[in-house]
């Protein structure tokens, strides 16, 4: 994990050019470790802003994109933009949520970020985080759903079988970024990785072990 986090920030530092640079990043313990890599050297000649591209999964605060876009700002002697929403939402609410002033606009700042930074989750895994109900894990299971990203749960041939209504970036707006780092390792996620490349952009840089 430690050596991954070492390559994306310097994936990070070689497709990121000079000035004000806006960096979109997802959560998770991922994440977590790149941010503990990063430093001032990212942030030489840059004004970099990073912001979270998604809202809170109400788990553990030190891996959530809010906590770990302050964290990568003060690393690297960068600002950070919260998005204080909880991410995955009901149908009603999150249409009032879209409306709201502050929520609306953080995400027009995220749709113009120009590098996204994310990983890629095991389904089960992120449906429990999100809470989400029996019914809903079971769905997931005979959809045969392997991967998640974005709120879209994919199975092996890269379908989605499932989508959430989420706050935050939206999978349809990465052909608005010009840059996409995905990292994602270990076996447990090897069948995730796998299927969830089927339906990345062409463009997408994966750093993996």
């Amino acid at each position: 994990l430690s050596a991954m986090a070492e390559r994306t920030t310097e994936v990070i530092n070689h497709l990121l050019g000079d000035g004000k640079q806006i960096i979109a990043v997802m959560g998770g313990t991922t994440l977590n470790e790149v941010a503990n890599h990063m430093d001032a050297n990212l942030g030489y000649h840059r004004d970099l802003l990073f912001v979270p591209a998604r809202g809170g999964l109400g788990d553990d605060a030190m891996i959530e994109a809010n906590v770990i876009a302050q964290r990568m700002a003060q690393q690297t002697g960068g600002h950070s933009h919260g998005l204080y929403a909880p991410e995955h939402v009901h149908e009603e609410i999150y249409e009032e949520l879209l409306k709201e002033p502050e929520i609306k606009k953080t995400l027009q700042i995220v749709e113009s970020a120009s590098l996204i930074l994310y990983s890629i989750g095991t389904p089960i895994e992120m449906a429990k985080r999100r809470g989400l109900e029996e019914d809903t894990l079971k769905l997931l299971k005979e959809k045969e759903a392997v991967a998640e990203a974005f709120g879209e749960f994919i199975n092996k041939d890269g379908e989605v079988v499932y989508k959430l209504s989420n706050i935050g970036l939206q999978s349809s707006s990465l052909k608005k970024i010009e840059h996409i780092v995905t990292v994602a390792g270990g076996k447990r996620k090897a069948t995730a990785t796998n299927a969830y490349l089927k339906t990345a952009p062409s463009r997408t840089w994966l750093i993996t072990d």
